[in-house]
């Protein structure tokens, strides 16, 4: 009996493991697919089918994607749109935290009229689609004078209701009597703010920097609409640029190359914060 469990254990794991590399090899092969692209002159990808081994143009590919060739964006060169997106990126995610946790302090341990009033207000906002949200929230910039900058591509994007409630829900569970005891040691406002709430919460602001940061990065209808000018361009709406309906005018080995460039930073942020990012996970559910 005990023996029939073991094998029927171990044929388990062995079916679980054989998925797990299906799963990882099919997530897997298209970035290593777009890797090798990136290392071909453009000749070998338009003669497919492509090698699946690295080519001998990769230098030239990355120096010249780099140096400011990148075609029919107006050769502005991937470092320009790695920066611009970068910043996008970074703002968006540390601006979200930092409106939400503030949010979410203010409803949790201040009592001030209408208090609830506000919150409901603010998770009301998760059932709008963008959709509805950007003609005016366009009208806005276009009034601002804020088309074609840096503001007017981070400032609409850094409110999350579903930051504020995760933090309100976090500070929810924190005892009324740290709270006491942070009174009676003199502790104002600020203070326990600072010192208390902020470390207790560093788990949790890493799971949100991780999701709002790859927000940020792969953000499309909104840069696509509040910028002109080629050198305000992201990264994401570069590539759509870069590619042209007929497959001869599209320069392929500068798109694997940006395409590369685009994929990197989500997966180093996720990687090297992906303890952090699951601890804050399971921590915000608890």
């Amino acid at each position: 009996m005990a023996e029939g469990m073991v094998g029927a254990s171990r044929s388990g794991q062995w079916v679980a493991h054989f998925l797990l590399v299906i799963g990882v090899i099919v997530v897997a092969f298209p970035i290593y697919y777009v890797t090798i692209a990136s290392t071909h002159p453009i000749q070998t990808i338009l003669r497919p089918p492509l090698p699946l081994l690295p080519g001998d143009a990769g230098l030239a590919n990355y120096a010249e994607a780099i140096g400011g060739g990148v075609g029919r964006i107006g050769g502005v060169g991937v470092g320009r749109l790695l920066w611009n997106t970068t910043l996008v990126a970074v703002s968006v995610a540390v601006g979200k935290i930092v409106i939400s946790i503030a949010s979410a302090y203010a409803i949790v341990f201040f009592r001030f009229p209408l208090r609830m009033v506000f919150f409901w207000l603010i998770f009301i906002t998760l059932m709008l689609p963008v959709e509805v949200r950007i003609l005016p929230t366009y009208k806005v910039m276009v009034d601002l004078r804020l088309i074609d900058t840096y503001a007017g591509l981070i400032l609409p994007l850094i409110a999350s209701a579903t930051a504020t409630l995760l933090f309100r829900q976090f500070f929810m569970t924190i005892p009324n009597e740290l709270l006491e005891a942070a009174r009676v040691d003199g502790a104002g406002p600020w203070r326990f703010f600072r010192d208390i709430l902020l470390p207790l919460s560093a788990t949790n602001i890493a799971a949100l920097f991780v999701i709002t940061f790859i927000y940020g990065w792969t953000q499309y209808l909104w840069p696509l609409l509040v910028t002109n000018s080629n050198s305000m361009n992201t990264i994401i709406i570069a590539l759509r640029k870069m590619i042209s309906f007929a497959d001869a005018d599209t320069p392929w080995n500068l798109v694997m190359v940006t395409c590369v460039f685009a994929i990197l930073p989500p997966i180093l942020v996720v990687v090297l914060m992906q303890r952090w990012f699951v601890k804050g996970l399971v921590e915000t559910e608890k």
